[in-house]
């Protein structure tokens, strides 16, 4: 029955593994090649941990630098628009101003025409979106080492 037909499939797997010992050789160097390789590269670059951060208090918010800031933000849903009137009437009473721009195309050619004061904001869903930041802006020297 059943073991007899395991048995010989069995006995015939090892005849062909005799047979072909080149392939089975390479079948079980190969793994252990790219897990020494893998090895080496972690070993390589290991993973920085970093400290953790102390809470501090940041002080209030300089406004004075938000004075005329432009946000810009597509598509113009009932969700995004009831989001970006409340960052720029609950937060900041006189320094934000807001446009919606009916794609993403049409928010990359607003922020060329625009100052450096210009973030756009692409949302994705309700729950998440993507910040468009012009080429001006710094990229911060912690992460050029990671890049």
């Amino acid at each position: 029955g059943v073991w007899r037909q395991t048995r010989a499939l069995l006995f015939k797997n090892c005849l062909i593994k005799c047979r072909t010992k080149k392939s089975s050789v390479q079948e079980v160097l190969f793994p252990l090649f790219f897990l020494f390789w893998l090895i080496l590269m972690s070993m390589m670059h290991p993973h920085r941990k970093y400290s953790e951060a102390a809470n501090t208090n940041l002080g209030t918010l300089d406004t004075s630098m938000l004075v005329n800031f432009v946000i810009g933000y597509t598509p113009p849903t009932r969700v995004a628009r009831e989001i970006m009137k409340k960052v720029s009437s609950d937060n900041f009473e006189d320094g934000i101003i807001t446009e919606e721009y009916l794609s993403e195309e049409e928010l990359q050619e607003a922020s060329a025409f625009k100052p450096s004061n210009f973030v756009g904001v692409v949302f994705n869903d309700a729950m998440s979106y993507q910040l468009r930041f012009p080429d001006s802006v710094a990229m911060s020297s912690i992460y050029m080492e990671s890049r």
